[in-house]
């Protein structure tokens, strides 16, 4: 598949399976507007509707930032019914990318601040630049976060770390958000490209379908007790028999061989 040619955003599939999406507003710092959420939006429906798709990286264009945040310009004379529609958006657009089947790697580059850093939060795991910078300082605006902020920093990093945050509005840079929790890694600016398509590479080489399962058990078992979790595992787990992967897997290993699956 050719990714369709957009004004504020590059898609590209670098390698077989593995899309690339590029934020790219250079003069406002990557931040979202609406045209830039509805290019996302395009790109996420292809990634949706590739059925050979393995991973998804995103990041921003340039060295200063991965997304500064939503375009303030744009949302200073919103009205609260246009800023509602606006974080709704912007909120839904973010679920879908969580929902994925595939799993998706932010590489962040900069600064990733309000919506940027609720992008990044958005995708299930995050590598950063020396050089990132992550916070949710829209209280310095008199306003909360819009586009999940809220909710998903209390689930990605302590509760308490995640309310001061969002309570000051404070700046992390890499070394504190990979020591939180909130980045996974760090790695040299010019580096992050290569680290981000060898972990995409990883995935890609692993059996597909059970990289999906993976992604899907922890989805659904988020929110249930403990026993109904696991039961969803199971179910997964047990599906997984029904595959040429697990037979090709198993085999490979016997063989003491490099597996070659099929997604059948």
């Amino acid at each position: 598949m050719t990714p369709a040619p957009c004004q504020n955003l590059l898609h590209e599939i670098p390698e077989p399976g593995i899309h690339l999406i590029t934020v790219s507003r250079p003069r406002a710092l990557n931040a979202l507007d609406t045209r830039t959420l509805e290019e996302l939006a395009g790109a996420i429906a292809a990634v949706e509707q590739d059925g050979d798709a393995r991973a998804l990286l995103i990041t921003g264009a340039g060295e200063k930032a991965f997304v500064a945040g939503a375009d303030i310009a744009q949302m200073q004379a919103l009205t609260p019914e246009a800023a509602r529609a606006f974080s709704l958006r912007a909120t839904r657009l973010f679920l879908r990318i969580e929902a994925l089947p595939v799993p998706v790697i932010a590489l962040v580059n900069g600064y990733a601040l309000g919506g940027g850093c609720e992008l990044a939060l958005a995708c299930d795991w995050i590598v950063a630049a020396d050089n990132a910078v992550f916070g949710q300082p829209e209280v310095n605006l008199g306003i909360p976060p819009g586009f999940g902020g809220t909710q998903r920093l209390p689930r990605r990093i302590a509760p308490g770390k995640a309310l001061e945050l969002l309570f000051t509005g404070r700046h992390v840079k890499a070394d504190e958000a990979v020591a939180i929790g909130l980045a996974n890694e760090k790695v040299a600016g010019t580096e992050l490209r290569a680290r981000g398509l060898a972990l995409a590479q990883v995935v890609a080489a692993r059996g597909p379908l059970a990289v999906r399962a993976v992604k899907q058990a922890w989805r659904r078992g988020q929110g249930l007790p403990l026993e109904a979790a696991c039961e969803v595992e199971s179910d997964l787990f047990a599906l997984a028999f029904a595959t040429a992967d697990q037979k090709e897997g198993m085999q490979a290993f016997l063989d003491k061989r490099a597996p070659r699956f099929t997604a059948r």
